[in-house]
């Protein structure tokens, strides 16, 4: 990738970066939707089906904006060690390891951390630590 894919994935000053992030956040938004609706009962017993493909699309959508940045840095190593790298793949994780190992589905509660990434996309990390208190 150059480095205008790497303004755009992590750049917010270009429109494309702009448009890029929009995406990512309504991505966020309507996944924890979902995953909201899916934990009552009655509204899964009804619709889990499609809360189910639905939560694939956006697992699907969070592991390529995953890649794309993986393949977008020059050290990846260093992205996938970071906080923000460390949140990116906990939010993907979970869905992953429940298709592979079945008891591990509890783990998918730990996608609601996906509202995290929106504290860097609003570049509000200045206020990570009243986040954590």
């Amino acid at each position: 990738m150059c480095s205008s894919d790497l303004e755009v994935i992590f750049g917010y000053d270009s429109v494309a970066g702009k448009i890029f992030d929009i995406g990512v956040i309504i991505a966020i938004v309507l996944s924890v939707i979902t995953v909201m609706l899916d934990s009552v009962d009655s509204i899964h017993d009804k619709y889990g089906k499609v809360f189910m493909l639905m939560e694939w699309f956006f697992t699907i959508i969070f592991t390529l904006e995953y890649i794309a940045r993986l393949l977008c840095v020059g050290k990846p190593i260093r992205y996938i060690l970071s906080f923000y790298g460390i949140i990116d793949l906990l939010s993907t994780l979970p869905t992953y390891l429940a298709l592979l190992f079945p008891p591990a589905f509890f783990l998918v509660d730990i996608r609601i951390i996906r509202l995290l990434r929106i504290f860097r996309i609003l570049k509000l990390t200045r206020y990570m630590k009243a986040a954590r208190i």
